[in-house]
């Protein structure tokens, strides 16, 4: 499955991640994040699944532990693709400027985030 964004942070990095966002449930067949949209938002699952679409085709699903939406944030791009929750889904939401902040406080979670922007890019 996923390996967590987290992992990439020592303990209290990760737990200033965790606080600085809102814990939120998300229903199956939600779409929080749709494809040729702003970059307003990023969300770090923490239990559940969802499908990444580009064009309406599944290229990815993920699960716990990783983030989506941080790729066009990081990037000052319009979304990439769409995120469908095949289960209900246990998130973090972070807006925008949340997401700039921490990547600015936290240089580990900057650098994690742009290494998983970067990973997409190249799977993609």
């Amino acid at each position: 499955m996923t390996s967590s964004i987290l992992d990439a942070l020592d303990p209290a990095d990760a737990r200033r991640v965790l606080a600085a966002g809102r814990a939120l449930t998300l229903p199956q067949g939600w779409s929080p994040i749709a494809e040729s949209t702003p970059a307003d938002k990023a969300y770090l699952i923490t239990e559940g699944e969802v499908s990444v679409r580009k064009g309406g085709t599944e290229v990815a699903t993920l699960g716990p532990g990783a983030v989506v939406g941080e790729g066009a944030i990081v990037n000052k791009t319009l979304r990439s693709a769409t995120i469908v929750a095949l289960t209900p889904l246990k998130v973090v939401h972070f807006t925008r400027e949340q997401v700039q902040e921490l990547v600015e406080d936290v240089p580990a979670f900057g650098d994690a985030l742009r290494a998983a922007a970067a990973d997409r890019l190249e799977g993609s």
